[in-house]
């Protein structure tokens, strides 16, 4: 039987995240969960930039979303839910993408504007600018955690001993 010639990439020994892809990640994590007046606030607050260009118009679809029964089960389709996706270019030459849920076009834009702010000089303005978004998550979190852990409730299993 003949042999594949084609070679397998063998494992990269070092697994830790890109910090890059990770900083940006972080980023669309809290775009995401901001409103569109709060980026428009925090878009403002970074003062006048390179101008941006749309690359593709943004648009909205679907997306399917998939589940799993306990986490490790058989992925199912459990629905469709609508995505709107920006892409821009700076003046500069800088790219910026944003998927957002929901229709609110300009949410994206701004999104995809920001995420190509903070590959450069004005990374530091970005996250200065997103901080009270940042904290604003940050303190729901904490009060959503306080609400769950107080409804916690611990179940044991007592073992009979051999009589």
């Amino acid at each position: 039987m003949p042999t594949s010639t084609r070679s397998r990439p063998s494992p990269s020994p070092d697994l830790r995240p890109d910090p890059i892809v990770a900083a940006r990640q972080a980023l669309m994590a809290l775009c995401v969960a901001a409103t569109k007046m709060e980026l428009e606030q925090a878009y403002a607050n970074i003062g006048p930039g390179p101008s941006a260009e749309d690359l593709r118009r943004s648009e909205s679809g679907l997306v399917m979303l998939r589940g799993r029964m306990g986490g490790d089960g058989r992925a199912f389709n459990l629905g469709e839910a609508t995505v709107t996706r920006a892409a821009i270019r700076l003046s500069d030459g800088r790219t910026g993408f944003a998927y957002q849920l929901g229709r609110d076009s300009e949410k994206a834009r701004i999104s995809a504007i920001l995420d190509a702010l903070c590959q450069g000089v004005e990374r530091e303005a970005v996250e200065t600018a997103l901080a009270p978004i940042r904290r604003r998550v940050e303190t729901e979190a904490l009060a959503k955690a306080r609400r769950v852990a107080a409804t916690k409730v611990d179940f044991f299993t007592m073992v009979r001993g051999e009589d």
